[in-house]
């Protein structure tokens, strides 16, 4: 889908928030209802958008914790790392994961409420997961930024 000057505009809009009614959202990129609706649906029947979420207050939810994980399995086929895939799945704990290039395989951000929670996490859960071989934790002082709008230059 080759997305044009209109369609950034209303990614832009509900990147910023989600829960605007089409008419708002309308008004905003200077459309008409009908036609906006058109185009969001396109959006979302061709991937574009993915979903719409509500994005709540880690620290309101009493998650303080957030960590960056470094792991390195034992090995890299490719079984080894679906298996490791697989667990990492069914945590709520794991914010993102990532499979790496350089040292590690992985880097996950974990939000947890405090240190004795992030020591459960590690011994019970990520330990025990076939072919770990290094865990490595980094924690986050303090956020600086904090977006989940992706950049669509429009200015």
């Amino acid at each position: 889908m080759i997305l044009d000057n209109v369609d950034l505009k209303i990614l832009d809009e509900l990147q910023r928030d989600g829960s605007l009614s089409n008419v708002t959202l309308a008004k905003r990129i200077g459309l008409s209802p009908s036609p906006c609706l058109a185009r969001v649906k396109a959006l979302e029947s061709n991937g574009v958008i993915q979903r719409y979420v509500a994005l709540a207050s880690a620290a309101a939810l009493g998650l303080g914790l957030t960590v960056f994980i470094s792991i390195s399995l034992k090995t890299q086929s490719k079984e080894t790392l679906a298996d490791f895939e697989a667990h990492i799945a069914r945590h709520d704990e794991v914010m993102e994961c990532y499979l790496m290039t350089g040292d590690s395989d992985y880097l996950l951000r974990v939000a947890v409420r405090d240190m004795a929670a992030l020591e459960r996490f590690i011994l019970e859960q990520l330990s025990p997961i076939p072919g770990v071989e290094k865990i490595r934790s980094s924690f986050a002082l303090k956020q600086v930024r904090y977006k989940t709008a992706l950049p669509l230059g429009l200015g």
